[in-house]
């Protein structure tokens, strides 16, 4: 079964000081039929005061309660684990520029744990053509390690580059199109589209200065 979401159809709001796209129901955007995919909860598109994770243009400045302070530049995975609770603030790092980025949510499988902290670089090139595991349950292969039975991949697609995904049996993927387009098992997707799937692979083909996320996702969640 797939089932495709196109970027026009997402959630909305702008606060003023926050314009942000709703993949999944989130503050005052509620949508009984989008409110979450397995334990992903949010993925939001946010542009000029970002929160947290993936920068896609500008650089955001990161500061929080246990004593880190950082800026997160394209490339950059910052992860912040809450845990039993942490304080966190996040700005446009670029006074005269702006920060394009997504957030993304994932429920952890535990509770009450340390909040903790993490910060990782992929460059282009560790991207390029495949998809690079950049967040995943035991932080292998230098990805950021998240609570969560739930693996994340980036990677950037041109003309003839391609890849192949096989999430394991009974697991789910979700690929969200952050920039670009590109062709998912045949059907097209552009930017800000996504695409919840059980098909047993995924070939990824025919981009367009494309930058893809694929999450693979356990097929139980509570």
């Amino acid at each position: 079964m797939n089932e495709l979401r196109r970027s026009g159809e997402r959630g909305y709001a702008d606060h003023g000081w926050l314009r942000s796209f709703h993949s999944f129901s989130f503050a005052d955007y509620y949508d009984p039929r989008h409110m979450g995919y397995r334990p992903l909860r949010v993925i939001n598109e946010d542009r000029d005061m970002e929160i947290i994770s993936y920068v896609l243009e500008g650089a955001l400045a990161h500061k929080d309660s246990m004593g880190n302070g950082s800026t997160v530049v394209p490339g950059d995975v910052q992860r912040t684990s809450a845990g039993r609770g942490v304080q966190r603030s996040e700005s446009n790092h670029d006074k005269d520029g702006s920060t394009h980025f997504l957030q993304i949510w994932i429920e952890p499988q535990v509770r009450g744990i340390a909040p903790e902290y993490e910060q990782k670089h992929f460059t282009a090139e560790d991207k390029r053509g495949r998809l690079r595991l950049i967040a995943s349950p035991d932080g292998g292969e230098g990805a950021v390690r998240i609570h969560q039975d739930a693996r994340v991949y980036a990677g950037l697609f041109d003309g003839a580059e391609r890849a192949r995904h096989e999430p394991a049996a009974g697991r789910k993927a979700y690929v969200h199109v952050a920039r670009g387009a590109i062709s998912v098992n045949g059907q097209r997707l552009s930017a800000g589209d996504a695409l919840k799937t059980d098909a047993r692979a995924l070939d990824l083909a025919a981009g367009e200065g494309a930058e893809v996320l694929l999450f693979d996702l356990p097929a139980v969640h509570p």
